[in-house]
């Protein structure tokens, strides 16, 4: 799932799901993690999704954590990637300071349905490293005829970062040393010696997040489980919010980085210390916590279905249950995302919104999880889901026009802008600013260097040359720079635009070829939608499914979709060595051990077809070429496993460890209750049962066990220190109870309507951003066709309003200043060009004149305290000679005048004629009524009421003057805030649109 956008959307959507975490430490780990947690909240257990740690210790993105020198702080030796590690450990520990449980899971052999993505991912960075090498040889050679030296590359052990996969040394290297870390931490700190540690390596099958799910599901459905069990889990990928939910447990909250915080970014990375080249933690941006108990208030206030079907009860846990289902059509890791739906453009408000007024059409719920058993899958409506996902594909058509027309709009902005390089999202992208990170390492220290050189000019050279190789970089990979960002084949917005899709991602040639083509990619794409949702409430329903296309089908395709019956073979992981012949390119053949390297490497391999040098990337409509999908073929399971199986016996001792599946590994220490019923098992003793009183709750298998002493003082150890190490394995238990367990103490509810923001679907209102407005009327007032908005119009001293700027953009937003008994704004600006650039106005003081940036010879004189009017006369000229240009290209009069002169009474100014003598008309309309007397051809004088609120400019003389409704209007909104005793004062709802 797009974790940006997903965590994005929903921290915009319920902005008080998410606390800022304190972390009393702040760098200084040593502080007594046994003392009451800060943040409030005291936690039973802490899992961490441990890839979502070892990748950023891994390739730290070097402008946020140099080192004294300002340049690389990245790891170059295992050591030093574990040292980083353990610190973020330590520092998520402080913040956290569980009572109960530590469980770490490092990601195992996936699922075949995850291994597209991870191999994908896996040839890209290979590819970008490719490029990065090549430009780096140019701009070296470059630097060197310029006379300028820079440091050389430092050998590392971490040039790859490939070899974080289940498998290779370096992961089994990692789990000895956490294996040490947990035991070193037992034995000495006082804030872990009274709980347990479950270490779930990469040998053990699963990825990270899913073995932490399947864990407190199996708990949870223990008799002695604990209904109040306060969970924290520590991970960065959107998925994990979903996971959550789908455990129905209410006292659970997410911790990870604030990463929408870019200033604290910043500014941390500057305070390093010097000897910091483990210390990758220090430069970390703060984090916040996300209470999945305040994200279910919020979705059983918006999930509400005003008129559901009769004799049919309404119950939160089944609407939360369809609210994971939905967000499945938005891509996730195991399914391509619908050409009609992306996240970034409103997709989960679009199906929330159908769900809602649709629920009683199609029936009901979607998904039933209490029935996940079911031999008939019975856990799933398909015939309803198929009725839901059609209603949604009856706005493809508007979406798809939409996008074309923000396209188009943005090509013309580039082409207008062709010398500023457009930031959106990363533009250098995850995978490449990886690659980077894995080849960029230089040294830290001085070396023998060029006599007429001295070394501050060296680092000098060094700082320049990679910010220039960033900057190639970020170059070409804009496909705008390329000249392919005006690529766009499919044209969505026109015409015949499936019969393209499908000829060209699917090769389906004639109408017959592209039914055919439908129908298989239904059948596929539900049996995917059937898969994610039995991986996410239970466990991987099959080993080896799959979704075998790169490109999935359209929402108003999906007809047929409840013709499908879908019955997994459950099949069996591989082993972790397949896994990583199924993934790996040949340029990180090396982590694979030498018996293995051939395949992927000679031209005689028969399976050397699996390993292009080379490949497709589609980046067909995309602005830069990360989001390109990479067309690899797929690997077939028998031909493969054909192949290694050959290759076992050939296998050193320490590889056949490497590739076997293993358990979890449970840590305590001596002094702990379950010390006893450990240490009464025999060494490679058969499994035994975990006494639930002695082990605090929880439950399962521990079988074989090894006393780890004490690590501080080997020489002279001290028995109450040592620690235990038992394998350990979940207990055997029934099905998933998908709601609340009896017991559960239900926090306070602090979420109402009031904090539920107005939902505008994306393809129904002008731009990319909505004005996102309260659903409290009382606070926030709108306009509407009647003209009772609610707010309080008692008569302002005066109003100040500054438009600035040199364009007029769509990025523009009005935003209020406080002041008392004033309203003042700033603006979109007005300019020669519509949409050349931002508006930058400063508030003026506090008067009664009215004035704008760029306007001469113009004032307001306000009401005054005790009068409700207020006279505006005068002529308005741009002091650059003209205004904006019309939409329709109409050519603009340069003499602009505003002559028409009304008397404000409490009613909104209305639409206006157009006066011929007058040149263009402009007015301001607020959403407080009003009466406007305007001069018109026959009277000279107008009255007219209206309740549109929205700046307008009637064009030139040859355009009629006409009322713009409020989804036309482009400018900057404004919701007025009701306050007591005052004047209508706006609230920061509003914003600018283009």
């Amino acid at each position: 799932m797009g974790v940006p956008s997903f965590y994005r959307w929903l921290v915009k959507k319920y902005p008080k799901v998410v606390v800022d975490a304190i972390d009393e430490a702040k760098g200084d780990y040593s502080i007594d993690s046994s003392l009451p947690n800060p943040n409030g909240i005291e936690f039973d257990n802490l899992y961490l999704d441990m890839n979502c740690i070892i990748h950023p210790c891994f390739h730290p993105d070097d402008d946020h954590h140099p080192n004294h020198d300002g340049l690389s702080a990245a790891p170059t030796t295992f050591e030093d990637v574990f040292n980083n590690i353990f610190e973020y450990i330590d520092q998520l520990f402080s913040i956290v300071r569980p009572r109960k449980l530590l469980y770490m899971a490092i990601d195992g052999v996936a699922p075949r349905a995850k291994m597209n993505q991870q191999r994908a991912r896996r040839f890209r960075t290979a590819k970008d490293k490719e490029i990065y090498e090549a430009e780096e040889m140019k701009l070296r050679k470059q630097f060197e005829m310029e006379g300028k030296q820079v440091l050389p590359k430092q050998e590392s052990e971490t040039s790859d970062s490939n070899i974080i996969t289940p498998g290779t040394e370096f992961m089994h290297e990692l789990s000895k040393a956490l294996q040490r870390y947990i035991s070193l931490r037992l034995s000495t700190d006082l804030g872990w010696k009274d709980i347990k540690v479950i270490l779930s390596d990469a040998n053990v099958p699963g990825e990270g997040e899913h073995k932490i799910m399947s864990f407190i599901r199996r708990q949870r459905q223990l008799p002695t489980y604990n209904p109040n069990t306060h969970h924290c889990l520590y991970g960065s990928d959107a998925d994990l919010i979903m996971l959550a939910l789908a455990t129905h447990e209410i006292h659970f909250s997410i911790l990870r980085e604030d990463l929408l915080n870019h200033d604290q970014i910043h500014h941390s990375s500057k305070s390093v210390s010097k000897a910091s080249i483990s210390s990758v933690v220090k430069c970390k941006q703060p984090h916040q916590f996300l209470h999945i108990w305040i994200l279910r208030e919020y979705l059983e206030l918006d999930m509400q279905i005003c008129d559901p079907p009769k004799d049919l009860k309404l119950d939160v846990e089944r609407l939360i249950n369809d609210f994971i289902f939905m967000c499945f059509f938005v891509g996730n890791d195991f399914l391509p995302h619908m050409p009609t739906l992306e996240i970034h453009e409103g997709a989960i408000d679009l199906l929330m919104t159908v769900y809602k007024k649709e629920f009683k059409s199609f029936g009901g719920y979607l998904v039933d999880m209490g029935r996940i058993l079911d031999k008939k899958a019975g856990y799933i409506k398909l015939s309803r889901v198929e009725k839901f996902i059609l209603s949604v594909g009856a706005y493809e058509e508007k979406i798809f026009m939409k996008r074309s027309d923000l396209r188009e709009r943005k090509l013309r902005n580039l082409c207008n802008n062709s010398n500023n390089l457009e930031e959106e999202e990363d533009s250098i992208g995850s995978l490449l600013s990886a690659a980077i990170a894995s080849v960029e390492n230089v040294p830290s220290t001085s070396r023998t260097l060029n006599n007429q050189c001295s070394y501050s000019e060296v680092l000098d050279s060094t700082k320049e040359f990679k910010s220039k190789i960033k900057e190639i970089l970020k170059r070409k990979s804009d496909l705008f720079y390329n000249g392919s960002f005006g690529t766009n084949s499919v044209k969505l917005s026109s015409p015949g635009f499936k019969q393209r899709y499908y000829k060209m991602k699917f090769s389906a040639q004639s109408p017959e070829e592209v039914e055919h083509t439908r129908k298989i990619l239904v059948k596929k794409y539900t049996e995917g939608l059937l898969w994610v949702l039995l991986y996410y409430f239970s466990s991987p329903p099959s080993w080896t499914w799959f979704y075998p296309f790169h490109y999935g089908p359209f929402t108003s395709d999906l007809k047929g979709l409840s013709q499908v019956k879908m019955k997994f073979e459950k099949g069996s992981p591989f082993k972790p060595f397949d896994q990583l012949m199924a993934v790996l390119p040949p340029r990180s053949a090396n982590a694979l051990p030498k018996a293995y390297q051939p395949l992927l490497l000679e031209d005689s391999s028969s399976i050397i077809d699996f390993y292009p040098n080379d490949f497709e990337v589609d980046e067909d409509g995309q602005r830069f070429s990360w989001q390109g999908i990479c067309k690899l073929p797929f690997i077939e399971e028998e031909r493969l496993l054909s192949e290694t199986k050959k290759l076992d016996k050939e296998l050193k001792e320490e590889e056949k460890v490497r590739n076997t599946e293993q358990f979890d590994r449970l840590f305590v220490r001596c002094t702990h209750r379950l010390a006893s019923q450990t240490l009464s098992l025999p060494e490679n003793s058969s499994e035994g049962k975990l006494d639930c009183d002695l082990s605090l709750e929880i439950g399962g298998y521990i079988h074989s066990h090894q006393i780890i002493m004490d690590l501080e003082e080997p020489h002279d150890p001290k028995p109450e220190q040592n620690v235990l190490c038992v394998l350990y394995k979940l207990p055997d238990c029934g099905i998933q109870v998908p709601h609340l367990l009896d017991g559960v103490k239900i926090p306070d509810k602090i979420i109402t309507k009031e904090d539920l923001n107005d939902t505008q679907l994306w393809h129904e209102y002008r731009g990319s951003n909505p004005p996102h407005r309260s659903l409290n009327q009382e606070r926030f007032g709108k306009a509407n066709i009647n003209g009772n908005s609610k707010f309080n119009n008692t008569p302002s001293s005066s109003q100040n309003y500054v438009l600035a700027g040199s364009g007029w953009s769509s990025a523009s937003r009005g935003k209020p200043i406080s002041g008392q008994d004033v309203s003042m704004h700033k603006g979109a600006s007005l300019g020669p060009e519509w949409g050349a650039g931002r508006g930058r106005g400063k508030p003026t003081h506090p008067s009664r004149q009215m004035n704008f940036t760029g306007f001469r010879e113009f004032t307001v004189s306000g009401p005054s305290p005790r009068s409700s009017s207020s006279d505006i006369n005068g002529r308005v000229h741009p002091v650059n000679g003209s205004f904006w240009p019309s939409r329709n290209g109409a050519i603009q009069d340069i003499n602009h005048a505003w002559q028409p002169s009304f008397q404000a009474r409490g009613i909104r100014p209305g639409p206006a004629t157009w006066n011929p003598q007058a040149g263009s008309i402009y007015t301001w309309k607020h959403t407080y009524s009003s009466v406007a007397n305007w001069p018109s051809p026959a009277s000279g004088s107008h009255r007219a009421n209206s309740t549109n609120t929205r700046p307008h400019k009637s064009g030139s003389a040859a355009n009629q003057f006409r009322p713009v409704n409020w989804d036309q209007w482009v400018g900057s909104t404004y919701a007025w805030q009701r306050r007591s005793g005052s004047t209508a004062q706006p609230s920061t709802e509003g914003s600018g649109r283009d």
